[in-house]
Order: structure tokens, then C-alpha cells, then sequence
């Protein structure tokens, strides 16, 4: 009996000691790949989306402005100008093959911004919004929005600037509800809600 008693006792000390391995092997995996991306950089369309929505803050907003509206600047009473907090979509880019950011040429996507006066709620800022073009290869880097013109629909312009599979995305696709969450969210904070 006590040799078996012994044995089942080895089994299940074993089987223990198996699951802990197991355990302390699972939770090192986690650790080293929770580590090792926080040290990767971001996926290339987030840098592109980073990188335009910074380029379409830091820009005057009459650079990504529609249709000959004049955006009014008003100045805080500091005589600073006021925050643009903007939200973007990356519908594609070119050359397609790129695989990190300084080899990417030209983006498509898709802006919404808003002026952020001092207290100027959301619902009556001035807002910027549009399919646009940014040539990567200036630094800054360049900003096309799509314009109708007198001679020319807004739809067959986007057309004629924007390649067929990233004008048909143009037509039907701007902001997520969440990506709009937080544009919103961004834009209360620095215009100090």
C-alpha cells in the first residue's frame, strides 16, 4: 500500500509540477511578446494615418480647405492661433509595395477637422472635411483636397484625381463612429471643454 500510495503521490507531484512549467512558460511567451511589440513600431497604414493626421494639424486650415471657403482665424487671447484636431482614413498609397514610411510617395485618404476656438462646441466649429491627397515626398509633406469647380462636378473631379479603386472608397466610406468618437473627444480637449 505504500508503495502505492508513494507512486499516485510522484504521479500527481509530477502532473503539479508539469502544469506549473507549463504555466510559468505561458506567462514568459506573453511577457516577451506584450514587451517585444511595445518595441515594434506601429503597422505601416497607422504610420501613415499618424502622419497625415499631424501634417493636417500643424497645417494652416486654408491648405486642406473646400470649395474657396475661407476659414476664419481667430486668434485665443494669447494672440496663438487655434488648435485643428483632425481625423483621418487611409484609403491606399502609392507605390502600393511600400513597406515602411519613407518609401511611401502619395496617399489617399479622407480628413475631418475642426477648429478648435476656446469654448466652441463641436456642433458649430469650423470644420474641414473632404477626400484629400498628400504628396509625401516634400517635407512638409503636400496637401490636395478635392474641389468642384465652375466647369467641373466635385465627382468627376475626384475622379480625375484620385485613382479608380480609392475614388469609389472616396464615395462611400469617411470616418468610423468610433474614429468620430474620438475626434470628438480630441477636439472638447483643446477647445476646452
Amino acid at each position: 500500500m505504500i508503495s502505492g500510495e508513494s507512486s499516485a503521490g510522484w504521479y500527481r507531484n509530477r502532473f503539479v509540477w508539469v502544469a506549473v512549467i507549463l504555466l510559468v512558460s505561458a506567462g514568459a511567451v506573453v511577457l516577451l511578446n506584450s514587451a517585444g511589440s511595445k518595441a515594434k513600431p506601429a503597422d505601416l497604414q497607422g504610420q501613415i494615418a499618424a502622419r497625415m493626421r499631424s501634417t493636417l494639424e500643424q497645417a494652416d486650415p486654408g491648405q486642406h480647405n473646400h470649395a474657396g471657403h475661407a476659414v476664419q482665424q481667430v486668434a485665443t487671447g494669447e494672440g496663438a492661433k487655434p488648435a485643428v484636431v483632425c481625423g483621418v482614413r487611409v484609403y491606399g498609397y502609392e507605390p502600393a509595395e511600400a513597406t515602411a514610411l519613407a518609401d511611401v510617395r502619395t496617399v489617399y485618404g479622407f480628413h475631418l477637422c475642426g477648429v478648435a476656438e476656446q469654448e466652441s462646441p463641436w456642433d458649430v466649429a469650423v470644420k474641414l472635411a473632404g477626400p484629400v491627397i498628400m504628396d509625401m515626398s516634400t517635407e512638409p509633406p503636400g496637401i490636395r483636397v478635392v474641389e468642384a469647380t465652375a466647369d467641373v462636378r466635385y465627382v468627376d473631379r475626384l475622379r480625375e484625381m484620385f485613382p479608380e479603386k480609392y475614388a469609389e472608397l472616396a464615395l462611400k466610406e469617411a470616418l468610423t463612429d468610433s474614429e468620430v468618437a474620438d475626434l470628438r473627444r480630441r477636439y472638447d480637449a483643446a477647445a476646452g471643454f
